[in-house]
């Protein structure tokens, strides 16, 4: 979940509804950054236990310890040091976060060309109407820290002031400067852009520069597709990025791709395996998500701090947990879970609060995430459910991706924060190059 972006109230004052009016009294309520009122701490057998163990609370957000008892193990690499592209598994990486060379423009580099437009909500099939959140001016999120939940469910989040609205977002498309017209390109899409951080886009597009030019990776198109505004839950952003489905993938597929071939005069690729996608946070569980329902479209991915936790809305009672069941159980009261089929009713054999990566078949997926100690840990204090610990979630999919056999690298990054630039700059070159290792070869 990422901070409110400057464009919050243009999102607002373009809705399709009134302007809101909010209460005389009502106040700004900021992010929370640790153990929120009333939280389960204590009672691991009861519902929505947060386990604090090996946790320094002193600081906000607290600070992990990647070697605790809660977490797999891990390799400890030294200060300065990153994991090999030839290696898989998890890594602890130290608090120093030098920039690598490729992140910096290089005079005997040739550049690649980048080239914009513009979507609208009312061209788009698929996310139209779309979702806008009544927030108070200047004070991102203030309807989601102020919210309720559903009673008797802290897990669901109650938005009302959340409507239908419009919104309009931009695309980058980044183009190799030795591109041929013409030719089929592999290809990376990627959330959050369009302009929506100047300094990440023009830092990948640096790195992309210097890596093709090195051979280091294979001249690429780049795509990045602005987010559709605001944050979190009852938000376009929420609505597209934290839902565990294959929509967003859909969109992608058949409305933006279309255009960018159109706009940028490229040909991309249909292999899934010449196909990546990357994120930050919300986005970045938009990325894993779509490889894990379109793995005939994608098979690479490239996430940082991804938001793997209980933030999909509306609130989806065959999924209750979001994306936090990718890698962990229910952590609610047990729900029974029926089979209908005619008049015949039947208890079903997996529940729904079954993670699903350890009850799927292994997917053709490559992956690449971190996570920050200091990463974000019950930011909206509402939701006291058990599932809003990004450090933890990112600890549960290495762990379910380690024994289901998938090739991935999970990096824990010290002195690190939410979606950490410094981290960014250290390790995207790296992490670029271990997703694309040994393409055109598929990924077993």
């Amino acid at each position: 979940m990422n901070k409110a972006r400057a464009f919050l109230v243009v999102a607002v004052l373009s809705t399709a509804s009134a302007a809101p009016v909010f209460a005389a009294d009502t106040a700004c309520v900021p992010a929370n950054a640790s153990v929120p009122p009333g939280a389960n701490t204590t009672d691991p057998k009861a519902p929505f236990f947060i386990d604090t163990a090996g946790m320094d609370l002193k600081t906000t957000p607290p600070t992990r310890d990647p070697h605790g008892t809660n977490y797999p193990g891990a390799t400890e690499l030294p200060d300065g040091q990153l994991p090999s592209i030839n290696s898989d598994g998890n890594f602890v990486i130290g608090a120093t976060h030098r920039p690598s060379i490729e992140t910096t423009a290089q005079a005997d580099v040739p550049h690649g060309t980048v080239h914009t437009f513009v979507m609208d909500s009312t061209d788009s099939v698929i996310y139209r109407p779309g979702m806008v959140r009544d927030d108070m001016p200047g004070c991102g999120n203030s309807a989601v820290n102020s919210a309720s939940t559903a009673p008797g469910d802290k897990s669901d989040l109650l938005v009302p002031a959340s409507h239908s609205g419009s919104w309009s977002r931009s695309v980058d498309v980044y183009v190799p400067a030795d591109y041929v017209p013409g030719t089929t390109v592999p290809f990376i899409v990627y959330g959050d852009g369009g302009g929506h951080s100047f300094v990440k886009e023009q830092r990948l597009f640096n790195v992309l520069d210097n890596l093709i030019h090195a051979h280091k990776l294979p001249p690429m198109v780049a795509i990045g597709i602005g987010a559709g505004g605001q944050d979190a839950q009852g938000s376009e952003r929420g609505r597209e990025y934290d839902a565990v489905s294959g929509t967003y993938a859909e969109w992608v597929e058949r409305e933006v791709l279309p255009r960018v071939e159109q706009n940028a005069h490229v040909l991309l690729t249909k292999d899934p395996d010449g196909r990546a996608t990357m994120g930050f946070s919300s986005s970045a569980a938009a990325a894993f998500t779509m490889a894990w329902f379109r793995p005939d479209l994608y098979h690479r991915v490239l996430g940082y701090s991804p938001t793997m936790v209980n933030q999909q809305w509306p609130h989806d009672t065959a999924l209750p947990g979001g994306a936090w069941q990718y890698h962990s159980a229910w952590p609610g009261p047990s729900k029974l879970n029926l089979i209908v089929s005619g008049n015949t009713v039947t208890p079903a054999t997996v529940s729904d609060g079954a993670p699903l990566i350890p009850n799927s078949p292994r997917k053709p997926i490559r992956y690449w995430f971190e996570a920050g100690d200091r990463d974000l840990f019950y930011p909206a204090a509402p939701l006291t459910d058990g599932m809003h610990d990004w450090t933890a979630a990112n600890e549960g999919m290495a762990r379910v991706l380690a024994a289901k056999g998938y090739h991935y690298q999970f990096v824990f990054s010290r002195n690190a924060g939410h979606v950490d630039d410094a981290t960014q700059a250290q390790t995207l070159a790296e992490a670029l190059e271990w997703v694309w290792k040994d393409y055109p070869s598929p990924v077993q």
